[in-house]
């Protein structure tokens, strides 16, 4: 019997006049999977989930949201899914408890449910002493957690996240992916997007998009392994000036700056003499270098250039 997947795209595209926002986009995501839509702003990723998530039509192309087609079957999707846009709707002037029940009434949860449904996304999330507190005095990831248990409040099938963390400090951006590998294991399927290359780490599975194409898919162990380009980290005091002299090196492929580290691809191990070199000649001190596994952000990079 052939697997039904939660999410399923073929060909799906979108344009806006001459700007093409989603390019062929091919996906399947497997019902209880955590895909990670990774890309830069301006890559199409908020495009792909309003495609998905039934809010706008596509161009051309067809998907299939918990076995439902976008194109003809928007409201069903709809009664499926919970959705967390950027800019999700939290009215600051409710309290928490208030928002969640807005929320509750607006995708009909019957009454009998609600008590006990709203005292566990309460606890899930850590809202419940803050279960009085209007939302305009919450802070950034408690905002996010309580858009989270809003979008949660109909228990969907599916969920999508629009770049949840962004802006948001990097304790509450733990305490969210917490939250997220919890619902993981009660079988929720999870569609993220987001900027932070590091997150794509913490996903099962992701695909790196650039200008609405899907550059690589895989995950993340496995695409670091397929890198076929040695990578460096060089210890230097004055990294961002050192980038630029590497840069020009012909033998290197990708230069990222992390601190006061560079990682760099090259075309083999034996070349990392001639880029030391090339940083001395130019009065640049080299502390220390070392070979390592490239990380998703390295592998990116390299092949936005490559391309």
């Amino acid at each position: 019997m052939k697997e039904i997947m939660a999410i399923k795209t073929s060909d799906l595209t979108k344009s806006f006049g001459d700007n093409i926002a989603v390019d062929n986009l091919n996906l399947e995501i497997k019902k209880g999977e955590l895909f990670g839509l990774v890309g830069p702003d301006g890559a199409g990723k908020t495009t792909t989930m309003r495609l998905l998530t039934a809010i706008m039509e596509p161009t051309s192309g067809e998907a299939w949201v918990a076995g439902h087609s976008i194109l003809n079957e928007g409201e069903r999707i709809k009664e499926k899914i919970g959705y967390m846009s950027q800019r999700f709707g939290l009215y600051e002037d409710l309290t928490v408890f208030e928002n969640i029940m807005f929320y509750a009434d607006l995708y009909e949860v019957p009454m009998k449910e609600r008590p006990a449904r709203i005292d566990r996304l309460l606890g899930f999330s850590n809202l419940t002493p803050f279960k009085g507190r209007l939302a305009g005095r919450l802070s950034g990831g408690m905002k996010q957690k309580l858009g989270l248990a809003c979008a949660l409040i109909h228990a969907p099938e599916v969920l999508f996240l629009d770049e949840p963390t962004n802006g948001v400090d990097p304790v509450s951006r733990r305490d969210f992916w917490r939250i997220l590998y919890d619902l993981l294991k009660e079988g929720v399927t999870i569609f993220v997007s987001t900027a932070y290359l590091d997150e794509a780490e913490r996903c099962t599975r992701i695909g790196l998009i650039h200008k609405g194409k899907i550059l690589m898919e895989g995950n993340p162990v496995g695409l670091k392994n397929s890198f076929v380009l040695p990578v460096i980290e060089l210890l230097t005091n004055v990294p961002r000036r050192a980038a630029e002299v590497v840069k020009e090196i012909d033998v290197v492929k990708s230069v990222s700056v992390y601190g006061d580290r560079l990682h760099i691809a090259i075309t083999e191990m034996g070349f990392v003499t001639k880029i030391i070199d090339g940083l001395r000649d130019e009065k640049i001190d080299v502390r220390d270098y070392r070979r390592i596994l490239p990380s998703i952000e390295d592998i990116f990079i390299s092949e936005i250039e490559k391309r």
